[in-house]
């Protein structure tokens, strides 16, 4: 029997839930990261707390579509590149097919996303077609996808697939996940 697709809460909510989780899930992803690198930020609470641990790295390239993210590395000193696109509220995200002449002109080193489900089957899932798209594309251009999610987003499935289980090369997820 499948699952019903996991519903969204708004980001506030979003940031509440499973924060201790989240905050060990973005350290250990900020290990990932070495000085120099080009790197994505996608949306979500848990990438966000990987964009304010990146104080401590050199010399990055971000590449976000993630007001949020974006928001928090305006001071940074790292090269900064937001993405443009149809601004999704729920997400604070820009999503869409106004986000590939940018995401389609650069290379990235590492992506690192959030997600709203993750099944072996179906791979990642979110709420919203647009931002699955750019979650798309953003994994063709990735030398490395590293998916960041909490345990309670793994076996559930969502609305719209962004990516099989094979074009994620790694899981940083919290200790209460599945094997």
């Amino acid at each position: 029997k499948v699952k019903a697709p996991m519903a969204e809460p708004v980001f506030q909510e979003k940031e509440s839930l499973f924060a201790d989780e989240k905050k060990a899930i973005a350290r250990t992803a900020l290990g990932l990261i070495e000085d120099g690198d080009t790197i994505y930020l996608d949306g979500g609470s848990t990438v966000l707390g990987l964009a304010r641990l990146l104080g401590v790295k050199r010399d990055l390239t971000v590449v976000t579509n993630s007001l949020m993210a974006a928001a928090e590395l305006m001071e940074s000193g790292h090269k900064l590149v937001i993405v443009g696109g149809e601004f999704r509220r729920l997400s604070r995200t820009l999503v869409g097919a106004l986000t590939a002449p940018v995401i389609n002109a650069l290379f990235f080193d590492k992506a690192f996303l959030g997600t709203i489900g993750f099944t072996l089957e179906d791979g990642i899932s979110t709420t919203d077609p647009n931002e699955a798209y750019t979650k798309g594309l953003i994994m063709k251009r990735s030398r490395q996808v590293v998916l960041l999610a909490d345990s309670s987003k793994l076996g559930v499935p969502s609305f719209a697939a962004s990516g099989q289980a094979e074009d994620i090369d790694v899981i940083v997820t919290d200790a209460g996940a599945p094997q």
